[in-house]
């Protein structure tokens, strides 16, 4: 029976050691892992849980090895941090889940990821990446704009005050967030229409939409965006509906186009949002999706197109075994 290594960072152990609840948003709850093994378990692997990089090289240099590890370490700080646990498995020659390196830091830096489905011809709304306060002098978008750290997931850093309609609002909300998160902010054109998150399984040319859904904004919602608030607090804030329409198809077509482009592999998501035309743009992509069987926006769409949990973490895993010749 083949074995399968389970990394992961834990939510709990970051806020043990002082991290705040939004700087350890994007870390796992217990039931995600409890989740994941029962799962992985139930199709017919040993599941050996791991834990973060720190584990991860102290048993390695013990001799420790996997035929498989399962890999949703999203690692501490930096925008390459979701790459640290794939480098290291990388240089011992172990196979894993989900995309390599290279594609995770890419994914990871919103601007960079915007330059290359840009260039590739995918549509995304007009941008640019500040390093310094004083760079808003740069700006040449048209009002009104949309601001948020380049390099953070879980929608950290993303509020009611990141759609700005002033130079002056720009620049005071561009100064807060560099100083908060100490590191470049994208400030791109804001898409008014609706909003979409597509999900991805397979690899290359095998990749395929396993389904989409359009997000929707209720009353008590904090502004129709998905912040960090409203994602901490999505029940009664917001509903999650099947694509339906003429826009189904050039959503779907187009999150699959950037998966593809970005190289990624076994699974993934892709955010849209349509422009004041109705036209969908590429927002950002995650190619290490969230995994709690309930709240996460990857198993929500399996669901809500009669994918169970079971059923999506098989073929994630298939896609990785079939890679990887296990």
């Amino acid at each position: 029976m083949r074995t399968i290594g389970l990394t992961y960072d834990l939510k709990d152990d970051y806020l043990a050691a002082g991290f705040s609840t939004e700087e350890a948003a994007e870390f796992d709850s217990p039931q995600t892992i409890q989740a994941l093994e029962d799962t992985i378990r139930s199709l017919g692997f040993q599941v050996d849980r791991i834990g973060n990089l720190r584990v991860l090289m102290r048993r390695l240099l013990a001799g420790d090895r996997w035929d498989l590890v399962f890999n949703i370490a999203e690692g501490a700080r930096g925008p390459g941090r979701e790459s640290e646990v794939p480098c290291l498995l990388e240089a011992f020659r172990i196979p894993y889940t989900f995309s390599d390196p290279m594609v995770l830091a890419l994914c990871l830096h919103k601007g960079m990821t915007k330059h290359v489905i840009r260039d590739n011809g995918i549509p995304t709304s007009d941008f640019i990446v500040l390093q310094q306060a004083k760079e808003v002098e740069k700006v040449r978008l048209p009002f009104p704009l949309f601001v948020k750290p380049v390099a953070e997931g879980t929608g950290k850093g993303v509020s009611t005050h990141s759609k700005v309609e002033s130079a002056e609002t720009l620049r005071r909300t561009v100064t807060q967030l560099l100083e908060k998160f100490q590191q470049p902010v994208l400030v791109e054109r804001f898409l008014p229409g609706k909003e979409y998150t597509v999900g991805i399984i397979g690899t290359g040319s095998e990749a395929e939409v396993i389904g989409g859904m359009e997000i929707r904004y209720g009353s008590s919602a904090e502004g129709e965006i998905y912040s960090y608030s409203n994602k901490a607090q999505y029940e009664g804030r917001i509903s999650y509906h099947p694509i339906e329409g003429p826009a189904k198809e050039k959503v779907y077509q187009i999150a699959l186009d950037a998966y593809r482009v970005l190289c990624c592999r076994d699974g993934g998501r892709v955010d849209i949002r349509e422009d004041e035309r109705g036209e969908p743009q590429f927002m950002e992509i995650n190619p290490l999706p969230g995994l709690h069987p309930v709240d996460s926006d990857l198993p929500i769409l399996a669901r809500l197109h009669g994918m169970p949990y079971t059923r999506l973490i098989e073929r994630i895993l298939t896609s990785a075994c079939k890679r990887n010749g296990l």
